[in-house]
């Protein structure tokens, strides 16, 4: 049986976690936030509109790629899929579940883009 001590720990513990727990989505609310006016931003700065995919590349990495409109691409970085989405949600950012097909199709790559991929065989800059 426990005693009434006993039953106020267990009370004030659950309450110390989930305080933690509503810092925690703060935190993670705040970071989404931040990347979705990024997100915006790019998509602003690049023809009004973007597309983008999501792919986990590390641990406790999500990695946002982005393709706008006029074919420019970049990433961002979250740190867990479900910020990656709220970001892209907040964003008016259309996901795809993967980038090939029609998205990679989108993307333009520029001289600089072609000199790296071909590396030494064209001339392009050699990988240091």
């Amino acid at each position: 049986m426990l005693s009434m001590a006993d039953t106020q720990q267990a009370d004030e513990q659950t309450a110390v976690g989930a305080a933690a727990a509503t810092k925690d989505e703060k935190r993670a609310g705040k970071r989404a936030a931040r990347l979705a006016r990024q997100i915006r931003a790019f998509a602003d700065s690049h023809g009004g509109s973007a597309e983008g995919q999501l792919a986990h590349i590390a641990r406790g990495s999500v990695r946002i790629a982005l393709v706008g409109a006029n074919g420019e691409w970049g990433n961002l970085v979250a740190r867990t899929y479900d910020e990656a989405k709220d970001a892209a949600a907040r964003a008016g950012l259309t996901l795809h579940d993967d980038f090939d097909g029609e998205l990679a199709a989108k993307v333009r790559t520029g001289r600089y883009e072609w000199s790296r991929m071909a590396g030494l065989q064209l001339g392009g800059p050699a990988n240091a």
